[in-house]
């Protein structure tokens, strides 16, 4: 049996925080202007009028009112077509 607590344990037990991702406000929801309305990885939501669109992607209000979601069919780059989701702020 040992005589001394074993070493080694200085390296575990270290975790990065979680980036808690997703939607913050819901469709018909009052929004301040610099409230944040969806934190997201890419562009799975498009901004619409009065959104903004940070560097990782987090879409946030630019003036003062209501959240409106709408789908609209975009074509890419490549001349696919796909469903996009954009966020306005009416």
């Amino acid at each position: 049996m040992a005589t001394s607590k074993s070493k080694g344990g200085a390296r575990l037990g270290r975790d990065s925080q979680p980036q808690y991702l997703g939607l913050k406000l819901a469709d018909g929801q009052k929004a301040k202007a610099g409230m944040i309305i969806i934190r997201q990885k890419g562009t799975h939501y498009l901004p619409g009028k009065n959104v903004g669109c940070g560097n990782d992607y987090t879409l946030f209000a630019l003036k003062q009112g209501v959240v409106k979601f709408q789908t609209k069919n975009k074509t890419t780059f490549t001349g696919k077509k796909r469903q996009a989701k954009i966020v306005h702020i009416v």
